[in-house]
């Protein structure tokens, strides 16, 4: 199994006006009976999600307030994961007329054309926060959150790798943690932007897409979009015209051989440089003990 964990955006993805339908739960559940691992990863508030999502206990692990909370919806805990922006910065946004004004843990959000008091607001105080935009809605956050920060840290709690997921989501939020998933999926109504970047784009819109990605996960692991996946491809060298010669990071056996140095033991160790600077993992079978000073290596047994 490549994938072992779904990664899914709410509104836009799984929510279609802000509801989740019964076919896209029973979808989801399809997944966890896979053996697989659930993670939504959303802009929303963890009060605003129970309200409006009573089936959330599907999900492993819930990345809220994009990126700055991590909660379990089993065991109902939550792990802050920044500090919230202080409360004179509320008040001098509902004193410029802003009063659609949400505030989570460490979240505050609001609706454009309000990203310019937003923005005003910020640079008067001198505060160290960012403005995340979702297709209308405005977070504003501290500068070192986003998605992928909060699904690092939600992923590292259940010992899994990015190289381990696959994500879905539709708006430029959702940019930061499909970049970093091993594959990027965008429903049809995704931006074009970030369907421009994905690995694989569904035919389906909000749940149906899903519906259709998990179909295809839990059928053959995304083994037809694994072909797609170029962005992770690793350098092994360059052809005679000098063009780069690139293999898969997954699922190849490789084998390098030649005589007695003929230069197999340096390519051999690039390649698998090239492959622990991606972050991948690796075993080496190495009888000889040629590796076992080699950085990115776990040397077993010796002679």
């Amino acid at each position: 199994m490549r994938y072992f964990v779904l990664c899914a955006d709410y509104d836009g993805t799984i929510a279609h006006h802000g509801k989740v339908s019964d076919d896209v739960v029973a979808a989801l559940k399809r997944v966890s009976a896979s053996g697989r691992k659930l993670i939504l990863v959303t802009g929303r508030v963890v009060d605003e999600l129970t309200e409006n999502f009573p089936e959330l206990g599907v999900f492993d692990l819930v990345v809220a307030e994009n990126g700055a909370l991590i909660y379990n919806p089993k065991t109902r805990e939550e792990t802050l994961l920044a500090e919230a922006p202080p409360a004179a910065f509320v008040k001098a946004l509902r004193k410029r007329g802003v009063t659609d004004v949400n505030v989570g843990k460490a979240i505050v959000a609001t609706w454009t054309p309000h990203d310019a008091e937003a923005l005003e607001v910020i640079r008067e105080m001198g505060l160290d926060l960012q403005i995340v935009f979702n297709k209308g809605a405005v977070m504003i956050l501290p500068a070192t959150v986003n998605k992928a920060s909060g699904l690092t840290a939600a992923l590292s709690s259940l010992g899994l790798s990015a190289h381990n997921a696959v994500g879905v989501g539709d708006a430029e939020n959702d940019h930061a943690f499909l970049s970093m998933c091993e594959c990027s999926v965008a429903v049809s109504n995704a931006l074009d932007v970030v369907k421009d970047r994905a690995d694989y784009v569904s035919k389906g819109d909000h749940g149906i897409g899903v519906i259709e990605l998990i179909d295809k996960l839990v059928e053959d692991d995304l083994n037809g979009v694994g072909k797609k996946l170029t962005r992770h491809s690793v350098l092994l060298g360059h052809d005679e015209a000098e063009a780069e010669v690139c293999l898969p990071a997954y699922g190849l056996s490789l084998m390098f051989a030649g005589s007695s140095g003929s230069g197999k033991s340096s390519a051999a160790t690039g390649f698998l440089e090239r492959l622990a600077e991606k972050g991948y993992q690796f075993c080496i079978i190495d009888p000889e003990g040629d590796y076992v000073e080699f950085s990115n290596a776990v040397a077993l047994g010796g002679k």
